[in-house]
């Protein structure tokens, strides 16, 4: 488990920092940047929770549901992070990882909130009320995530796994933002490119 009794250690004051085998890369190093935007994305998650609190006493079993989905996610995704601050070689998985069941999880999760939406026929404008509109921030910060992720996947090992659960992440929180639009009856503003 993780102990800390002192926040600052003053190693990290020459621009460079320790992975969780021992050794040091630069703070720009492309697995920092890696795990660095899983911990933004960890974040922006944790103010979707926080929005969605809002609004559960209108609306208690999907608020309910959506924060155990989130709760377990953010869990999920400090897992992620250790495995990324964890470089294994290939056939290796380190203690702490995202896995398959992870990711199936997430498209059951997917489809049983995309189940009471109707199809798309345009893409739609970020939005859609408080919380929809966090979770749109929280989509785009997952994209990039994903793009740093596959970015170390061309120098270093990432297990596929990892890779497949930010990508099927990044999908579950495009359908929750339109749940929570649909759910919390709020207007999707749909892209019209004659409109400029």
């Amino acid at each position: 488990m993780v102990y800390i009794s002192k926040v600052y250690t003053r190693s990290g004051d020459d621009g460079g920092t320790m992975l969780a085998t021992g050794d040091r890369v630069g703070k720009d190093h492309q697995r920092i940047r890696s795990y660095g935007d899983i911990d933004e994305l960890n974040c922006v998650l944790g103010m979707l929770r926080v929005e969605v609190a809002r609004v559960v006493p209108q609306h208690p079993a999907f608020c309910d549901r959506v924060d155990a989905e989130l709760g377990r996610i953010q869990q999920e995704l400090f897992n992620l992070g250790a495995e990324l601050a964890t470089p294994m070689p290939e056939g290796e998985t380190p203690k702490l990882a995202v896995h398959d069941r992870h990711v199936e999880r997430l498209e059951h999760e997917i489809d049983g909130h995309n189940d009471a939406l109707e199809p798309l026929r345009s893409f739609i404008l970020p939005g859609g009320g408080p919380a929809a509109a966090v979770c749109h921030l929280g989509r785009t910060v997952c994209r990039r995530a994903e793009r740093e992720l596959v970015a170390l996947s061309r120098g270093e090992h990432v297990r596929p796994a990892a890779l497949h659960y930010v990508n099927r992440l990044s999908d579950y929180l495009f359908v929750l933002a339109r749940s929570m639009t649909h759910t919390f009856g709020e207007a999707e503003v749909l892209w019209d490119p004659t409109s400029v």
